[in-house]
């Protein structure tokens, strides 16, 4: 279950932004100002902030600027009523979406949602290929009679392939995904995590990595 960091300094506004989320099942912390949010980020797991522009002691503005240069992860800046410039002014600080007080409930929601997919956070953490499950959580690769451990990268890769089987991943793709577009190494290192994931999987029958000549790799069902 998500978790999602409530900011603002208007206790009603507040418990009704938490009442919504809580009633579409996500965790809820609540944090008052922008220093208490900044303990609360350091202290517990958050998922997304959603913080108030207008603030006491550190505004939103200030916030977004400082939970970007430390945290990845999705923003939704809440701003009052026609005020174009604070708008602006979230968008070069880092937010990455904002609501409009009055708002609905349901534009809330979805709002968050739509953040937490894009940031993948609300991502199926299990795939399937015939027998085989790919857990992302355990970090292992099972079919049902025996159960393999894997290495985080090892994980990431194999989750990836399975997710879509057959198709072909180039290498420049899976560097992307697994190790982000700013991974200062080689690409090379992508054929050393398949070495090492067809050695773990050799005795799965079920399933294999095939390299497609010139262009990448595929995980093919032979079940």
């Amino acid at each position: 279950m998500a978790v999602i960091l409530v900011v603002d300094d208007d206790p009603h506004i507040r418990q009704l932004i938490s009442l919504y989320l809580s009633n579409s099942h996500f965790d809820v912390i609540e944090a008052n100002n922008g220093f208490e949010a900044i303990e609360k980020l350091e202290q517990e797991s958050i998922d997304l902030a959603i913080v108030d522009i207008m603030m006491p002691k550190m505004d939103g503005i200030s916030l977004t600027k400082e939970i970007r240069e430390f945290y990845k992860i999705p923003i939704l800046m809440v701003t009052a009523k026609g005020a174009s410039q604070d708008k602006v002014k979230g968008f070069e600080a880092g937010t990455d979406d904002y609501l409009v007080k009055p708002f609905d409930p349901i534009e809330l929601i979805l709002r968050v949602r739509a953040l937490l997919k894009r940031y993948n956070v609300l991502a199926e953490k299990r795939n399937k290929v015939g027998s085989i499950e790919v857990d992302l959580d355990r970090l292992t690769v099972s079919n049902g009679e025996q159960t393999v451990e894997l290495k985080r990268k090892e994980c990431e890769l194999l989750f990836e392939l399975s997710h879509e089987p057959g198709r072909i991943f180039t290498r420049t793709q899976l560097v992307e995904k697994i190790w982000g577009f700013d991974y200062e190494g080689d690409e090379r290192t992508v054929d050393v995590h398949i070495k090492r994931l067809r050695e773990k999987l050799s005795s799965f029958e079920e399933i294999k990595i095939t390299t497609v000549r010139g262009l990448g790799y595929r995980l093919e069902d032979v079940s």
